[in-house]
């Protein structure tokens, strides 16, 4: 995932209306929910509920398929955890030892260079440090 996705992903996630839909989706998980679910699920106007829908969609949250007349949505489970690896891929890279995230599979210390006879190792890797201006 590119920081570009990941931006989008949480700036959608800004509004408690949309925080709200994806959390009800993903308590339906594959089987999602039509539009008038959630509408009603979450007492929130239909003409309302189309916005917030349309913006978890284009960020990638939230899938929809056409049933007929209805279209079903449903939470991006895959999505939702690449945004977590990505959040967690510099997991404690500062620290050494297990930082105890469930999951993780960047905790473990990096393993330094060989160091030239009579110098001192240095066992602290780099934290991560963002390459972009912004």
């Amino acid at each position: 995932m590119d920081k570009l996705t990941a931006t989008s992903m949480f700036e959608s996630l800004a509004s408690g209306v949309r925080l709200d839909i994806v959390r009800l989706l993903v308590s339906y998980g594959r089987e999602g929910l039509v539009a008038g679910e959630i509408a009603q699920a979450l007492e929130i106007p239909r003409t309302n509920l189309s916005f917030h829908l349309k913006t978890l969609t284009h960020a990638g949250m939230i899938s929809v398929t056409q049933e007929g007349r209805y279209q079903r949505y449903r939470a991006d489970l895959a999505a939702m955890q690449d945004l977590v690896s990505y959040l967690t891929e510099h997991c404690c890279v500062a620290e050494s030892g297990d930082c105890g995230l469930s999951g993780a599979t960047t905790c473990s210390p990096k393993s330094s260079p060989k160091s030239p006879p009579g110098s001192t190792p240095d066992h602290s890797p780099e934290p991560y440090v963002s390459r972009s201006a912004s």
